[in-house]
């Protein structure tokens, strides 16, 4: 008879896609993964992966037991807390995923308090140029920053973030304060590539007008930091979120161009999978999230 740990070993091979990565989530050399899955294939009596196939394939029977384990395993852990409900505590795994730069900058210190404060919640965050681009149920929250594509999952605001256009002080003295949107495709511009937006073409409003623009790029990167830093060396015009420039404004590090025209606002968001019948563990970090960035933003502050 297989227990809890079998199934969870069988589901991690299934969501990392191969057994070395399967070892690597799980600190085991490749050898050792592949000795455990014999063990279980030998305990159950049947093959649950064809090692002939070029890439990693489960067979009938390895699949029924991944589905129908994932099924278990979610009923074992909510019985489990609920039992730790009843003691007053908060217990199980929280998987995060979220955007590099403000995982680093807003999200991580979140993430540490809150699990100081509940022991019992192993947290495991991830951090991704491309946050919607993994597997979605790979992971309990998704934090998305930016309008978000059609998609099943349910959103919940956390806190506003506004776009600015930017460059440094030096940059401006050299090549003068553009007057319109459509000046800087003319001006030397610094683009990020991210979540497979179109990142040369930049949208404005004002008023009731609004005009797109193309901007030439030499440099471009899919670190939001990298771009910020060589905008402060003079190097070009990066378009960029609130919560990554607002200090460097304050500071007199960049200037913000264009004042009166907006780019789309990029609000910060948290996404799962459901909306009612989420854990505990899930409902009171979210809430916490929340209220870490409310009722102002650590950028507007």
């Amino acid at each position: 008879m297989t227990d809890t740990a079998d199934i969870r070993f069988l589901l991690t091979i299934q969501q990392s896609g191969s057994l070395v990565a399967t070892g690597r989530k799980l600190g085991l050399s490749p050898s050792a993964v592949s000795q455990r899955l014999q063990q279980l294939e030998k305990k159950l009596g049947t093959r649950l992966l064809d090692r002939s196939a070029r890439k990693l394939h489960f067979t009938e029977e390895g699949a029924l037991l991944c589905q129908r384990g994932a099924e278990l395993i979610e009923q074992f852990d909510a019985l489990f807390d609920e039992l730790q409900m009843r003691r007053g505590g908060l217990v199980g795994k929280l998987k995060i995923n979220a955007p590099l730069g403000f995982g680093r900058r807003y999200l991580a210190p979140v993430i540490a308090d809150f699990q100081r404060d509940h022991p019992d919640v192993d947290i495991a965050l991830t951090l991704s140029d491309e946050p919607l681009t993994e597997t979605a149920d790979r992971f309990d929250i998704v934090v998305h920053i930016g309008a978000l594509r059609a998609s099943n999952l349910v959103g919940h605001a956390i806190a506003p973030n506004a776009r600015f256009v930017c460059a440094s002080p030096a940059f401006v003295k050299r090549f003068g304060m553009p007057e319109t949107p459509h000046d800087l495709a003319h001006l030397p511009c610094i683009v990020l590539h991210e979540n497979k937006e179109d990142a040369s073409l930049w949208h404005f409003s004002k008023g009731r007008t609004s005009c797109s623009v193309r901007v030439e790029s030499k440099l471009s990167c899919n670190d939001g930091d990298v771009i910020r830093r060589w905008a402060i060396e003079g190097r070009g015009v990066i378009l960029r979120s609130e919560w990554d420039v607002a200090d460097d404004i304050r500071k007199g590090a960049l200037v913000r161009l264009l004042p009166s025209w907006k780019a789309p606002d990029a609000n910060v968001v948290a996404l799962t999978r459901n909306r009612a019948g989420l854990p505990r563990r899930t409902r009171e970090f979210m809430q916490y999230l929340q209220s870490r960035f409310r009722p102002l933003a650590p950028w507007r502050g």
